[in-house]
């Protein structure tokens, strides 16, 4: 009998969680369980097993629990396959791979608090990328990054010490660096155009805006309307976008479907896997939340994280060309009740800044 009890008393609390992110609500308490739909799975199927084995139990309540969370674990299934080896995926040109030098970036939320500088700058001069993206980097860590300047002579940065500082590093030649403030004059995005080895122009976009959690924002809101600021950006380019940083959001989420849509990249995670990043210090509760997003001009090599440096982020590592791909995939397209919604979260993002700097006033 008390097995009974904890099993509906725990099938009920996985149920809930899984549901809960269909309600279109931005507090955190409803978009958080979208960021563990891989960790929701597997207990699911976890749960579903122990209702068979250890229940004999025919009456209609169990069976409905069990259809629930057979329909809970398809659902997650079929939003997770995609970010599966079993799915197909954009692949580079071998055509690209003789003519053009590939372009490699390391991008890192480093951890403001972190004071182990040197992992990062031995894993910059182990892997020597031509672009280098750190997040939540602070006075201290521009300081101490100053030492990759040698080797990388083009930088922009914008200095915070409120966890969204922003640098970027790069061997290749900046044409034009702009810091964008979309929705809080205190979250940079930044809009780098850079000029490649091969003469050709490339435009890269940095993000970080803040996570719907109970220690940091309330709601989704200023995370939703920055990403969706920089998709309508995104548009406006007709270089070669890449688009990377910590997006605080998984790609299956609803504004992570709308960010893609609306700017017309590609997830280069689809077919490759995961390539979890946060959080570093618990492989089994990590999440892919440092995403990065492509235009169809450029195909990707490759694509996973790299070692620790005491961040609860794993750097991300992508190597790729710029090269129109083989058209083996489609870009998905936003309908104009999707561009409602956009603009809707857009103007909600910086109405919610705007009633934080008035609390903060007063």
């Amino acid at each position: 009998m008390i097995l009974e009890v904890i099993f509906y008393m725990v099938s009920g609390i996985c149920i809930l969680v899984n549901v809960l992110p269909f309600i279109p609500n931005q507090h955190w308490f409803f978009r958080v369980w979208d960021f563990g739909r891989i960790q929701l799975l597997f207990l699911l199927i976890i749960v579903l097993f122990f209702s068979f084995s250890f229940f004999r139990n025919d009456f209609l309540f169990h069976r409905i629990i069990q259809t629930m969370l057979v329909l809970l674990i398809f659902y997650n299934c079929s939003v997770l396959l995609p970010y599966t080896p079993l799915y197909k995926k954009n692949k580079v040109s071998t055509v690209s791979k003789l003519q053009n030098k590939p372009i490699a970036i390391i991008s890192v939320n480093v951890y403001q608090f972190n004071k182990s500088y040197h992992k990062l700058i031995n894993l910059i001069q182990e892997v020597s990328p031509d672009i280098v993206l750190t997040m939540e980097s602070n006075s201290d860590w521009e300081q101490h990054l100053q030492i990759i300047e040698k080797e990388y002579l083009y930088t922009h940065k914008a200095t915070f010490e409120n966890t969204y500082g922003m640098h970027f590093y790069s061997k290749l030649k900046i044409i034009e660096a702009t810091t964008h403030f979309f929705v809080a004059d205190d979250i940079p995005s930044f809009e780098i155009i850079l000029e490649t080895n091969e003469n050709e122009k490339l435009t890269f976009f940095g993000v970080h805006p803040p996570p719907p959690s109970p220690t940091e924002e309330e709601n989704s809101k200023e995370r939703d309307g920055e990403l969706l600021s920089v998709a309508k950006q995104v548009r406006k380019t007709t270089n070669p976008v890449i688009v990377s940083g910590d997006f605080n959001n998984v790609a299956w989420a609803k504004s992570s479907v709308l960010f893609k849509k609306m700017s017309q990249l590609i997830d280069p995670r689809i077919g490759r896997g995961f390539v979890s990043t946060f959080h570093a210090k618990y492989r089994l509760l990590r999440f892919p939340i440092d995403l990065f997003f492509h235009s169809d001009t450029i195909g990707i090599a490759k694509f996973k994280t790299l070692g620790p440096i005491d961040s609860d982020h794993l750097p991300m590592y992508c190597q790729f060309y710029i090269e129109e791909l083989e058209k083996n995939s489609e870009k998905e397209t936003i309908n104009q009740e999707e561009k409602e919604v956009v603009e809707e979260m857009i103007n909600e993002g910086k109405k919610e800044e705007s009633g934080r700097d008035a609390v903060a006033k007063a």
